[in-house]
């Protein structure tokens, strides 16, 4: 009887212009927000291919994900129209019977009532099948426009737009229920979409209704099915709320015909929610949750080295605490009605492979002008810590009475080290590590930090101990002027810095202190006056013994590095290196990256290197180069050479005068001996030396330039400069975690083909199915 219930109601649809009319303004939604990005973006590969014939890809992402997911995506406007849609096809499905009488002929049918819900919405279902079935010519069309499209993405947002859509009727089919004013009905089903889209957003701030609203939460449930995760909550959920819709309808239509109390009728529904919700609770437990990324480079999945250190830390639950200050900066990230982000958003894709991640949370003002700095909004100056935390809560409209005092979690944890900044304790078998969150955007960290965080406790022998020699005027972990090093080491709140990458970074003066045993690297960086013997001699002790080390030099003070260099078979040559041909300074030197340089990025823990071509280049402002001095038993890599019209300057010159030119007889070069005896290019400005003690590797570094490191090179640093502090520790930290980049970056179709789909898709195909439906309908009408 179900299906014959459901061919009346198809009957109805597709004799009535509703439902073509929807048809149609669907496929002109979904033409114009598929053909606008994509005659943008082949316009744009069009300007590209004219320019550079040999292009490889116009998006660093996905171009799939870029054209359905993104800002001015497919779905992104389409799931904001559906409101429009859905309620007008399910307005009369109910109500419409009550209204003209026939469902007095249904009651007394041989059909029972969940026959007639079950039909109905059946019906429904296969209406939603043509929706889906438009957004999949589409889908069709992306695979014939974009090279390697993502399959797996298209399939899975399929499934979520149909589930959504399902979702949206059967939430109609039950509005319909309540009345026989068709307007009534959709509004009333606009209103319950709108509350159930916005709900969890609403009362985060209390811990009693947080999880409950959350699970309620609808558009939380598509965007991860859209982005290519299939979830069995998110799957489960949809079908318990479709099936709770369902039974409200029935128990309507029931309780229409029954004398029994309210409360009996009332019940009803107050146990058809409970069994949802526990259903659903149930089922949203990570240890209850099934996984299925069907992208094809796996991008909703944390990389397989993540997982494999969560699999080491074996079934030892993880204690996470999160400190939130109210004087932060990013207190606003933290607040309790953030909770239910902070866990599906952040922590799900690790609770997914160990849920026994246990959270807690402490919630406290403080203020330290030392840690935090002295700049603070104007409303909050001159005002004690008490009167500023007061401030700033009535300010903000925050519950000032879950906030510690200072003095109370001063008690349980001194975070002034930690610049008072929000910041998440991880706790392991009685060992702890700080995950430290950033200022800007994102808040939370990255993926190699949590993996960094978690090796940490997992090894801690592992730990790398760097120490950089000061009392020379060496580059400052600690400072953050240009020249200095301390945004990339010792800076906390920089998720890139080696402290938020595993490595313990101190300062060491070998005046005053001898080199600690548990050194696994010495960085020399760049001094500026001459190192006593002292220091000298604890040097060549130390890499004498097998240490490893980075030595930073700069021209002008070859004299302060050579002594050290003399050891290791080196000498920084005399003079600057020019580049005739620079567009800045003359002294601007891209260096260009090796083979070896591009194997060593490829695998830093690896003893020998391979020869892998990579891009990479280094800005070095002020270079000398390398001689070879004397044979020793290391083994010599250059890792960046000179780029073409270089020169070594030997003679004096003035950056900002005239032209600096080559000139033989003040002893100028055009090429160096080659440090190593294969073909080299002229000059080289940085090496890896590498020879076997015994069973100890020993690593060393020697650089000809200390400013390709500085803050003020940021960005080249975050990019390369990991790589040489990994492999001088062996390939420990950080955890590098290199994806696949995303195949489809290539459209195969030019701008004026995208104009021509547009006006097929927006116009052409609309106007074949509005023909096809006027004609039935007119035949119907004949008849």
């Amino acid at each position: 009887m179900v299906i014959q219930v459901a061919k009346a109601e198809l009957r109805n649809l597709f004799y009535s212009p509703v439902a073509w009319f929807m048809l149609v303004l669907f496929m002109v939604l979904c033409a114009y927000f598929y053909t606008t990005p994509l005659f943008i973006k082949a316009n744009w590969q069009d300007i590209l291919l004219r320019n550079r014939p040999n292009l490889t890809a116009i998006t660093n992402g996905s171009l799939t994900r870029d054209l359905f997911l993104g800002e001015d995506g497919f779905f992104t406007h389409v799931l904001q129209n559906l409101y429009l849609i859905i309620p007008l096809l399910t307005m009369g499905l109910i109500g419409r019977e009550v209204q003209s009488g026939t469902i007095k002929l249904l009651y007394s049918s041989p059909i029972k009532i969940r026959q007639i819900v079950l039909g109905k919405f059946l019906a429904i279902m296969i209406y939603n099948l043509l929706l889906v079935m438009i957004t999949g010519i589409f889908f069709v069309s992306a695979m014939l426009n974009v090279k390697s499209v993502d399959y797996g993405m298209l399939l899975s947002a399929a499934l979520g737009f149909y589930l959504l859509i399902c979702t949206y009727a059967a939430i109609g089919a039950f509005m319909s229920s309540l009345s026989t004013y068709q307007i009534v009905t959709a509004l009333g089903t606009f209103v319950v979409i709108l509350v159930l889209t916005m709900i969890g957003k609403l009362w985060q701030q209390y811990d009693i209704v947080r999880d409950l609203t959350y699970f309620l939460f609808l558009s939380g449930r598509t965007e991860k099915m859209l982005a290519g995760l299939i979830t069995s909550r998110d799957v489960i959920y949809f079908l318990v709320l479709i099936a709770m819709f369902l039974l409200f309808t029935m128990f309507r239509l029931k309780g229409a015909r029954e004398l029994k109390p309210w409360y009996i009728k009332t019940a009803r529904y107050i146990g058809a929610t409970g069994v949802v919700l526990i259903i659903g609770y149930v089922s949203s437990r990570p240890a209850m949750t099934l996984y299925w990324d069907t992208t094809q480079n796996k991008v909703n999945t944390i990389h397989r080295k993540t997982q494999q250190i969560i699999k080491e830390m074996g079934e030892d639950p993880i204690e996470v605490t999160l400190y939130s200050n109210l004087l932060g900066k990013t207190a606003f990230a933290a607040l309790p009605e953030k909770r239910s982000e902070y866990i599906h958003q952040f922590w799900d894709q690790y609770l997914r492979f160990k849920p026994n991640i246990n959270f807690k949370y402490e919630y406290y003002y403080d203020y330290d002008s030392t840690a935090m700095g002295s700049e603070m909004p104007y409303h909050l100056r001159g005002k004690s810590v008490d009167q500023m935390a007061r401030k700033k809560a009535e300010h903000s409209e925050w519950d000032l009475s879950i906030y510690q005092k200072p003095a109370e979690i001063r008690k349980k944890i001194d975070l002034r080290s930690e610049y008072l900044h929000l910041v998440m304790k991880v706790t392991y078998k009685g060992r702890s590590e700080f995950l430290r969150t950033s200022m800007g955007t994102p808040v939370w960290p990255g993926e190699r930090q949590v993996a960094a965080a978690f090796k940490k406790l997992l090894y801690p022998e592992k730990i790398p101990q760097v120490y950089f020699i000061t009392g020379h005027y060496e580059r400052s972990t600690l400072k953050y002027g240009q020249r200095e090093y301390g945004v990339h080491t010792s800076n906390k709140l920089r998720s890139s810095a080696l402290v938020n990458n595993g490595f313990n970074v101190d300062t060491i003066s070998l005046d005053n202190r001898d080199i600690p045993g548990k050194t696994d690297l010495l960085v020399l960086a760049d001094p500026k006056s001459a190192l006593s013997d002292l220091c000298q001699e604890k040097i060549r002790n130390y890499i004498s013994q097998g240490g490893n080390m980075i030595i930073m030099g700069e021209p002008g003070k070859q004299s302060i590095v050579n002594p050290v260099l003399s050891q290791l078979g080196l000498q920084l040559a005399e003079g600057t290196l020019i580049n005739a041909k620079s567009m800045e300074s003359p002294d601007m030197v891209n260096a260009d990256g090796s083979g070896a340089f591009g194997g060593l990025m490829y695998d830093p823990s690896s003893p020998t290197f391979q020869s892998i071509h990579s891009d990479a280049a280094l800005r070095m402002a002020g270079a000398a180069a390398f001689l070879k001095s004397d044979s020793t038993d290391f083994n010599y890599t250059p890792l960046f050479h000179d780029a073409v019209n270089v020169f070594l300057k030997k003679g004096s010159f003035v950056l900002d005068s005239a032209e600096v030119l080559f000139n033989a007889t003040e002893g100028d070069l055009r090429e160096l001996p080659p440090v190593v005896g294969q073909k080299e290019k002229p000059f080289t400005t940085m090496l890896a030396l590498q020879r076997f003690k015994g069973k100890k590797d020993q690593r060393i570094i020697v650089s000809a330039d200390a400013d390709c490191l500085s803050n003020f090179e940021v960005m080249q640093v975050d990019k390369y400069g990991s790589f040489l502090y990994s492999w001088t520790t062996y390939g420990n930290f950080p955890v590098y975690l290199p994806y696949a980049e995303a195949p489809d970056k290539m459209l195969t179709i030019t701008g004026t083909t995208a104009k021509v789909l547009s006006i097929v898709y927006t116009y052409i195909l609309p106007a074949i199915v509005l023909l096809a439906g006027s004609i039935l309908l007119i035949r119907r009408k004949r008849k």
